[in-house]
């Protein structure tokens, strides 16, 4: 590692890491730019692991040690300046800046795979995150999000993961021929909808390559996916809830269909 100090929040270099409260801004900018950002040492260090290039870390010197071992240029600020820079503290302590990798296809994705994820327009970062470490943890081969949905590899969603992102498959898919680009894959496209005359996750005979498809906060599916998809499944719901949050139902399809 490479250590520059640094001693003012408006130095130039420290650009990748300025305003991160600004999610609009933010989530705009990231992709456009080539970069993403990760939060923490175990984070960081996932990211470098599966082959992403750092391009910076912003720390402080309380964690350069932790991170000395690293091929990059460390930036190292006062904890007044790392707060005035990001916009709140910075309780992991590091900041990384990686630079993005052209997404693959969906068909390489889908190469191989047996069970694929479906994640149409969710807008909640954590959600997402949450989504795609369930799949890296019960084995499913391969994440596809949306053209609208959140991304990936920003920064909530890469922490929610804990670093997931960066060894599941995902690539992006469009909305208006998935179902037929995984029909051509030879998978059976499953939604996922609270709809009661949908079939019980548990009373399906589970195809050999399946896709699940899952919807986006409170509206669910959109009308395209529920037509357009080979069955509906439901988790059966009791007492007075109808429904599960997202990333919630999400990991019980993954496990139950997995």
């Amino acid at each position: 590692m490479r250590a520059v100090r640094i001693a003012d929040s408006h130095d130039p270099r420290l650009g990748d890491f300025l305003d991160l409260r600004d999610t609009q801004q933010r989530a705009a900018r990231e992709p456009a730019e080539g970069f993403f950002l990760a939060e923490g040492e175990v984070t960081i260090r996932r990211a470098a692991a599966a082959g992403y290039e750092p391009r910076a870390v912003l720390t402080t010197d309380r964690w350069v040690e932790a991170l000395d071992d690293l091929d990059v240029i460390a930036y190292v600020v006062p904890d007044d300046v790392l707060e005035a820079t990001t916009g709140f503290p910075v309780h992991r302590g590091a900041l990384a800046s990686f630079a993005r990798r052209p997404l693959p296809s969906v068909g390489a994705v889908l190469v191989g795979a047996r069970r694929a994820v479906i994640l149409a327009d969710l807008v909640d970062h954590a959600n997402v995150g949450a989504i795609v470490r369930s799949a890296g943890a019960l084995g499913w081969d391969a994440v596809l999000v949306t053209t609208r949905c959140a991304d990936p590899l920003y920064r909530r969603a890469v922490r929610t993961s804990m670093g997931a992102v960066f060894t599941v498959p995902w690539t992006r898919i469009d909305d208006r021929t998935g179902v037929e680009e995984l029909h051509e894959a030879g998978f059976t496209v499953a939604a996922m909808t609270p709809a009661p005359d949908a079939h019980a996750i548990d009373a399906i005979e589970i195809p050999e390559r399946l896709a699940v498809a899952v919807g986006s906060e409170g509206p669910g599916l959109s009308p395209r996916w529920l037509a357009a998809s080979d069955l509906r499944v439901r988790i059966q719901m009791h007492g007075q809830v109808d429904s599960l949050n997202v990333a919630t139902a999400a990991a019980i399809a993954l496990y139950a269909l997995g």
